[in-house]
């Protein structure tokens, strides 16, 4: 075995060195030290709630809270040393703290353990990253919105199963990308309430025999609460799971969005374009525009999902308290974060900038005939059961497909010979104008609809701020 000499701060209890490999196997200073921020506020609110109870001078609370901001100064500048040796992102600040300052450094982690203050970094770091997967969330929101009001009146085919089914407007179909981000949005805010707990003093598993105010340190640190249960304040991963659960949600809705995009900015369907800062072209074939972007997102899909499965594995044959394989939930996440940013800003970056190609979104609106459910409803209000509604319709449809014509270019003795109830106002049903015109209900795609229906979206966002 190659072993190496160890300078850890907890190594007394051991009698020869870890091994060199283990040393590195097991560190996780490496992707961890993206909390530092988190650790060092942390600790800051720990000793100043130390020093309230007596545990620290004030001399020894000001040369911690000082020494802490000086490594915080070096840390942003890239000139703080990482140490394999110190394990994780915790014991080398605390290492250096104890060279700044000497034995007060080592009075800081009175009270507490790692496994408390790692699960409370995580909780800071993951509220903050919230915050600002939020504001990317509105910001897509926002370009929507923006978009479905330019669009408001185009008209397109609505689909099921792929095949037209009924007009719609490309405002409509922005709206419902609109609501599911709004989901994704609620979904987030109710994640960040449940991780918003403090675990901070439950220390190693079973609480500590010093007298500290664990509502103070709750308070400093901007949590809800303290943690009602030690055990499971040092074991919980389940905010982490909540998170990527819902990032998982974010992602499936980015991919069914790239997927359309993709498909409308093809030569077959040739709806929309797509700005060329987003696409790329083909080593080979030099007309090619690639949709890059939404190919990407579309891809990067499965990775979170995949980081949903893994803290889920990770968690499911956990015994109480802690354990090491806990160590194992911050790559996940940290991905997971790192992928929800970039994704929605890249979709946020694009969207503005999309073109709607209307007279091919309307043209292609025209086939399939996308008006055979106004029809049926027509024949409904002249008092026909609406079973015989949609056989009449499906005759009508067939004249139309052996004559390759649409509803509204069959003439009016044509349709009446499948029902005497058919009159010269039909056509009003029949074209597609009046088909999305008259579903004006909340919720319908009307275009009038559709315009009150951003301006209520854009209200409530402002609301939530």
């Amino acid at each position: 075995m190659t072993t190496v000499n160890s300078d850890k701060l907890s190594s007394a209890r051991f009698a020869e060195a870890t091994d060199a490999f283990v040393e590195v196997f097991t560190a996780s200073v490496d992707f961890d030290k993206r909390m530092a921020e988190q650790d060092i506020q942390g600790s800051i609110a720990h000793a100043t709630m130390l020093c309230k109870i007596g545990i620290l001078t004030e001399q020894e609370r000001d040369d911690i809270i000082g020494g802490l901001t000086q490594i915080g100064q070096e840390i942003r500048d890239g000139k703080f040393t990482w140490s394999i040796k110190q394990e994780d992102v915790h014991m080398n600040i605390e290492a250096r703290l104890t060279d700044l300052i000497g034995i007060a450094g080592k009075k800081l982690h009175t009270g507490r353990s790692r496994n408390d203050q790692v699960a409370t970094d995580i909780r800071l770091y993951l509220r903050s990253e919230i915050n600002s997967i939020s504001g990317q969330l509105k910001r897509l929101q926002t370009a929507i919105l923006d978009l479905a009001e330019q669009e408001a009146d185009t008209i397109m085919p609505g689909f099921t199963h792929l095949q037209v089914a009924q007009p719609v407007t490309f405002g409509h179909h922005l709206m419902a990308w609109f609501e599911m981000l709004s989901r994704d949005y609620e979904r987030l805010q109710d994640c960040k309430k449940r991780l918003n707990i403090m675990p901070l003093g439950a220390a190693a598993l079973a609480g500590t025999s010093y007298p500290i105010d664990r509502q103070m340190t709750s308070d400093l640190l901007g949590f809800s609460r303290p943690s009602a249960n030690s055990l499971d304040s040092v074991s919980d991963r389940d905010f982490a799971i909540e998170f990527t659960a819902a990032g998982s949600l974010i992602m499936m809705h980015l991919s069914r969005f790239s997927e359309e995009m993709i498909l409308w900015s093809s030569a077959q369907f040739n709806f929309i374009d797509i700005p060329d800062a987003f696409c790329t072209g083909s080593s080979i074939m030099p007309q090619k525009k690639n949709p890059d972007v939404p190919e990407l997102v579309r891809g990067k899909s499965g990775r979170v999902t995949g980081h949903l499965m893994s803290l889920l594995m990770l968690m499911k044959s956990q015994p109480l308290a802690y354990n090491k394989d806990n160590q194992e939930d911050k790559e996940p996440l940290f991905d997971t974060v790192d992928t929800l940013i970039n994704c929605l800003r890249a979709f946020a970056d694009m969207v503005p900038h999309i073109i709607a190609k209307r007279q091919n979104m309307y043209d292609s609106a025209k086939r399939g005939f996308a008006t055979a459910t106004d029809l049926a409803d027509y024949l409904v209000r002249k008092g026909m059961a609406f079973r015989d509604a949609h056989e009449v319709v499906g005759q009508a449809v067939r004249l139309g497909l052996n004559s390759n014509r649409d509803l509204s270019e069959l003439s009016l003795a044509e349709l009446q010979q499948f029902s005497t109830a058919i009159a010269d106002d039909v056509f009003e049903v029949l074209t597609l104008e009046g088909s999305v015109a008259a579903r004006k209900h909340i919720g319908g795609t009307a275009p009038e609809t559709v315009k009150q229906a951003i301006q209520t979206a854009r209200q409530s966002m402002l609301a939530a701020q």
